[in-house]
């Protein structure tokens, strides 16, 4: 309606015009006059073209400036009369450059919407690169210490001086608008209606495609489109391990040096390996995340957490059970494709074939070694650290497969093993199960699932993955089974997320990069994502690594904090406890103990080097008589003492002496030296030390002391030596003085009368009590007790008409000593008659010879002048000084071997025993134990693992 009154004002100022203007010559131009009065009252002049007013209705209703409010146009106060040179191109002008404006306005600020929407769409799309601030050196961090950034920005020109310099773009735009009105041959609304009619053409064109070829059209740019992002941060992953190498290669050559601190995942593994050390007798049981991944045998366990780990790290078997043990295996970020154990120093670079080798058989040497004989399993964990660009952090254990027979070759409790070590890991409230299900065989043979469904009933911390998809989708006659598995339809169990993955063609050799590529092309090309049986987030191991990462450590930041609580309050317990029972003790723990017993056993060695070198030779001699004096006694000088004359007796003597020398003396005098030095070694190690002797380093000082000795061995070249000095020591005759010939009697003396007490103490026990401890004690004699008794009477009576009867009887001497007992009713066999007059003559002769050494105390003087003129003979005196002098300088030769050489090889294997002690854990246990023990154990464990658990905690707070 505004139009058609402004057209009509419009008309009457025209009339207006013509009315006055008839003093003028020559009519008024239409050009001069109004647009709408141009358009309405010379509508049929044949010279003038004009636009349409629909035209400028059509403009506005496709603007994208529809929705503003209109004004009303205000129009000038018309004066009525004459204007001369009345012209309206600055209004045309004018309008048409407010259109310019609203369109550039409105082509701006859609423009600029837009323009944000795809950056922030590109902006997800690209990688997290925080992670990898650590290869920039740390001198960018710091360069504004060494340049002075402001002192720079005041030199620039400000930005006044700046815009002085650019083009006025206002007049620009003005300009090209102006060249674009006198260049275009249409008007705007007729470019407009173009543009609608092409659109709407499209449209049409756009709906006559069906809805499921847009879907499979849409779906598949849609799977082109990850596959491409998929290779683009493949190919970043690859860029940055090469920078990281080159970074690594500049710091190793001193350009750059700095201290890496260690990764997150590093820390929480290190977390997870001393708590599986730990025994949780406190009710703190290990509830931190990991990875669980079980399955079926020959599933695919191992080829999936392959390729999660990008190396063929595990042992393969074509249908043998290769996993025997868990496998702990954490998974970072490093610039370096590298695996290393917990317990070993040695780097094998998973980029080489022979590294991968031998990483594979030391996996299978471990797992051997865990396994115990007459088992097929082991619940022992291997911890294994693989490193390298692009994995996903996280800690995944691989357990055993789950078997449902056990053949032969197999332990017996087999299947019950490996039931029992899945459900311990799975039991954890906080474990994501990896469940693996062979998608090549038949569901309904799956065992594992319903082992899952029992640990995880609403599945909210299982993933379920099924293998082997390019097999399945070969055999499988329905595709839509496959559909079902996915969704968890076959199975009694629910999980929180369905994947598919390809691990391979079957071929142990095939390289991960060729399973990618065969991972992918299979998923573009397979029905199951064209029919959209499977979504593409779904499929390749890629998408399931992140996924898992994502959840582990969704999980971790949800539980850690209430598991360094449970052990903050475990270890207040712990303390307590302690101060109670040990007000006054250090908490050591085995290691310290082991150290602390250490260092005493070593100075109880070492003070074996300041016993004195008379103590030494005095309890050698003292032992090495114990142990000779029977044979010198019964060997030498009883068969020596029988002959008639000095000359056989001197004779038989030295015989004697140098076979004894040549066969038994060496070796019994090192015998006697090694025991001594047991015994010495012995008594240092177990005398108790007072107040500060700690019983529980017992045990383990007697093991130490048990295996050095086992280990100890003598000087081989210690008997030839010992052996000349010995015969030259036995060679010697001459006694020196009177105080030598004196200790000689005394010796010989000593010697005799040892023998004589246990001569009489042998008869004692023949005869039985004699008739003082019949009355005092009530003692009897048994009857082959009297028999002895009465034997031992005749032969005293023999003994006492000749006293110098030889040493043995002669055979009418036993039948007449028979007779006579038989005579008086006691029936005697030859056999105990010789037996008590060994007895009985052993004791007559060894007093004999005791009255002799008396007569010949006094006989230094005629050995002087060797026995000539006199009826004393003294050889037996001369015989025991040789011994004596023999032991003396025996002593004296082991005591210096002792102290100079076997000490310090004592103590060199003390000091062996103790290092292989150290590393023997197992050792240790069994020797240090006690309550007190393993509550220190207990403290230190606890202790450990909270202040990990708490550096664990701020460095994940930081990373947030």
């Amino acid at each position: 309606m505004w139009r058609l009154r402004r057209a009509a004002v419009a008309c009457e100022v025209c009339q207006s015009l013509v009315k006055h203007s008839s003093g003028i010559k020559g009519s008024l131009p239409l050009q001069k006059l109004h647009l709408v009065s141009r358009s309405i009252y010379h509508s049929r002049h044949p010279t003038l073209k004009l636009q349409r007013p629909q035209l400028r209705t059509s403009f506005q209703q496709f603007s994208s400036l529809t929705n503003l409010p209109l004004r009303k146009p205000k129009l000038s106060p018309i004066k009525y009369g004459y204007q001369p040179r009345r012209n309206f191109w600055p209004a045309r002008l004018a309008a048409r450059l407010l259109k310019l404006r609203y369109l550039i306005l409105g082509s701006a600020v859609g423009g600029g919407y837009t323009a944000k929407k795809t950056f922030d769409q590109w902006k997800d799309l690209i990688p997290d690169l925080s992670d990898y601030k650590w290869i920039v050196p740390d001198i960018v961090w710091e360069i504004d210490e060494y340049i002075d950034f402001e002192k720079i920005r005041k030199a620039l020109p400000n930005s006044e001086d700046l815009a002085k310099l650019t083009p006025d773009f206002d007049k620009i735009v003005e300009s090209i608008s102006l060249l674009k009105d006198f260049f275009t041959t249409g008007s705007p609304g007729e470019t407009a209606f173009r543009a609608t009619d092409h659109g709407s053409e499209s449209d049409k064109h756009y709906k006559k495609v069906s809805d499921k070829e847009k879907i499979d059209q849409l779906q598949e740019e849609l799977l082109h489109t990850q596959l491409k992002y998929q290779r683009i941060l493949e190919r970043l992953e690859k860029e940055n391990k090469e920078l990281r190498k080159l970074v690594l290669q500049k710091d190793d050559k001193g350009i750059h040096h700095r201290k890496l601190k260690k990764s997150l995942i590093d820390m929480y593994s290190e977390v997870l390996d001393v708590l599986s050390d730990y025994d949780a007798s406190y009710n703190t049981q290990d509830h931190l995340p990991r990875v669980v991944v079980v399955g079926d045998q020959s599933a695919g366990k191992t080829s999936v957490l392959e390729m999660i780990a990008q190396a063929r790290i595990f042992p393969r078997g074509s249908g043998e059970m290769m996993t025997r043990s868990p496998v702990k295996v954490t998974l970072s970020e490093g610039p370096h494709h590298v695996a290393l154990f917990k317990d070993s120093s040695r780097e094998f670079d998973l980029t080489k074939e022979e590294d991968l080798a031998a990483l594979r058989h030391e996996i299978e040497l471990r797992m051997r070694k865990n396994v115990k004989e007459g088992c097929t399993v082991s619940p022992e964990t291997i911890s294994l650290n693989v490193k390298g660009p692009g994995l996903q952090r996280m800690v995944l254990v691989d357990l055993p497969g789950v078997i449902n027979t056990v053949t032969s070759g197999m332990a017996p409790d087999t299947k019950e093993t490996i039931f029992s070590i899945s459900k311990a890991y799975m039991q954890n409230p906080n474990a994501i199960i990896l469940c693996i299900q062979d998608g090549s065989v038949d569901a309904e043979r799956s065992i594992v699932t319903d082992l899952v469904s029992q640990m995880d009933p609403h599945g909210r911390r299982t993933i379920f993955v099924l293998t082997k998809v390019d097999l399945a989708e070969k055999n499988v006659a329905s595709p839509s089974r496959i559909q079902q598995i996915i969704e968890g339809k076959l199975f009694p169990m629910k999980a929180l997320g369905y994947f598919a993955v390809v691990t391979g063609k079957g071929n142990s050799s095939e390289s991960i990069e060729a399973i990618k590529e065969y991972e992918e092309e299979f998923f573009q090309n397979s029905k199951l994502l064209k029919t959209s049986m499977l979504k593409a987030h779904q499929v390749t191991t890629r998408n399931l690594s992140l996924a898992v990462s994502d959840c582990f450590w969704k999980m971790v930041r949800e539980s850690v904090e209430q598991q360094a609580d449970s052990f903050k309050a475990t270890r207040f317990n712990l303390e307590t406890e302690w101060k109670n029972n040990y007000p006054r003790l250090r908490e050591l723990d085995r290691n310290e103990l082991f150290e602390k017993a250490k260092n005493e056993i070593l100075d109880e060695v070492i003070s074996l080097s300041q016993v004195t070198p008379k103590h030494w030779e005095e309890i050698l001699q003292q032992s090495l008589w114990e142990r000779v004096s029977t044979h010198v006694i019964e060997n030498i000088y009883l068969p020596a003492a029988q002959t008639m004359n000095s000359g056989t007796f001197n004779t038989t003597v030295d015989i004697k002496l140098k076979q004894w020398t040549d066969k038994q003396l060496p070796n019994k005098a090192v015998e006697v030296a090694w025991e001594t030095l047991q015994e010495e070694f012995s008594r240092f190690m177990t005398e108790p030390k007072g107040k500060e002797h700690d019983d529980i380093f017992d045990k383990l000082k007697e093991a130490v002391k048990e295996e050095s000795i086992k280990r100890h061995k003598w000087n081989d070249f210690a008997e030839d030596s010992l052996r000349v000095i010995q015969h030259n020591a036995l060679e010697d005759r001459s006694i020196s003085d009177k105080q030598q010939w004196d200790a000689a009697i005394y010796f010989m003396e000593e010697a005799l009368q040892a023998r004589l007490q246990d001569t009489e103490n042998a008869i004692e026990n023949m005869i039985g009590p004699d008739w003082k401890k019949r009355w005092l004690y009530w003692q009897n004699r048994s009857q082959e007790q009297c028999v002895h008794n009465e034997t031992k009477n005749e032969l005293e009576k023999m003994l006492k008409c000749n006293e110098e009867h030889p040493a043995y009887l002669a055979s009418d001497e036993i039948t007449t000593v028979r007779k006579n007992l038989e005579s008086r009713g006691v029936e005697v066999d030859p056999s105990l008659i010789k037996d008590t007059w060994h007895q009985v003559y052993r004791r007559h002769f060894l007093k004999t010879a005791l009255n002799h050494c008396n007569l010949c105390r006094r006989g230094f003087y005629y050995y002087q002048r060797h026995f000539v003129d006199s009826e004393l003979e003294c050889n037996d005196v001369v015989l025991f000084w040789r011994i004596q002098r023999m032991l003396a300088i025996t002593a004296n030769t082991l005591r210096q071997q002792l102290t100079n050489t076997e000490v310090r090889r004592l103590e060199k294997n003390v000091k062996e025993v103790l290092e292989d002690f150290a590393e023997d854990g197992e050792k240790k246990v069994k020797l240090l134990t006690g309550k007190r023990v393993q509550l220190a154990e207990d403290l230190k464990k606890v202790r450990e693992i909270q202040e990990k658990l708490d550096a664990f905690i701020e460095a994940l707070h930081q990373e947030k």
